[in-house]
């Protein structure tokens, strides 16, 4: 099924046309003494009748899918009063933009780890004659497919990388990539009820309880183990930096036992969380 425009006129002639002939033939029934004259008048009420049911108002952003004994006729997209087809079923399509939250979904991301994610779905009908026919019902629809689609992009990423991988996408690192993936993944699932997917965006995203403390550990010592390497790096640069200044000050002449000790020791006061008791040598440093 494919939307199409079916046949519409301006509805205000056709509610116009339809109260005169109520009045005309309700007083031709009463008041006429002639059988013919009434029969005119029976016939003027059957008109209102008709043209009745061939009224149909349009609200703004909203569709009416239109079916007569089964077969479907077309679709009136444009809000008013309008004159359509006679004793036509008229079935109403929200196309305003709607979202969709979904659960707590509990999945495997892409290392195997248990993660809870969720996401919100934007969207709209594009195609009202899909939405109605070619779906049982397009919203629950939305709902069921848009939490397949979270569940399979989940599974084809993780949740974080602790090793450095060149062009590996993350689930936390690359919001905005997955956002996109996602919406391209849900609108060849939605596209045969005939909805547009306009964003779509992971909203909660956090490792299972059953790993939780242990992921968090785990991204502690990571934290604990990047520091520790930048105060390792700086701790070198400074020992170097004070061993070449006593060199070129010409100072004291080191060799190289003691210029190991004296890096044993700068390293150690450097690098130390907590302060070093100094020791006074009032001797030689042999």
């Amino acid at each position: 099924m494919k939307e199409k425009p079916v046949f519409k006129m301006n509805g205000y002639g056709a509610l116009l046309l339809a109260f005169i002939s109520l009045i005309i033939g309700v007083y031709l029934i009463i008041s006429a003494p002639a059988i013919p004259v009434k029969l005119l008048g029976v016939l003027l009420v059957l008109l209102c009748i008709v043209a009745a049911t061939s009224l149909t108002i349009v609200q703004p952003n909203q569709a009416k899918v239109l079916t007569i004994f089964g077969t479907y006729l077309g679709v009136i997209r444009d809000q008013g009063l309008w004159m359509t087809i006679p004793f036509t079923f008229k079935q109403s399509v929200s196309l305003r933009v709607t979202n969709f939250n979904s659960e707590k979904l509990k999945v495997n991301d892409l290392e195997g780890n248990p993660i809870e994610i969720a996401a919100v779905v934007v969207y709209k009908v594009s195609d009202a004659a899909k939405a109605v026919f070619d779906v049982e019902n397009y919203i629950q629809f939305v709902q069921i497919q848009s939490e397949t689609g979270i569940r399979h992009i989940a599974s084809h990423y993780a949740y974080d990388t602790f090793e450095s991988k060149e062009n590996q996408w993350t689930l936390r690192q690359n919001s905005d990539e997955i956002a996109e993936v996602l919406v391209n993944d849900l609108q060849q699932r939605l596209a045969v009820a005939g909805v547009d997917v306009i964003e779509a965006r992971i909203m909660h995203l956090a490792y299972s309880a059953e790993i939780a403390s242990a992921m968090l550990q785990r991204q502690q010592a990571r934290a604990v183990l990047s520091a520790r390497k930048v105060i390792v790096d700086g701790a070198v640069g400074l020992v170097k930096a004070a061993i070449d200044e006593l060199t070129e000050q010409k100072i004291v002449d080191l060799d190289e036992e003691r210029k190991a000790q004296m890096v044993n020791n700068l390293m150690i006061a450097i690098v130390s969380e907590k302060g070093t008791q100094p020791v006074i040598n009032n001797g030689t440093i042999y």
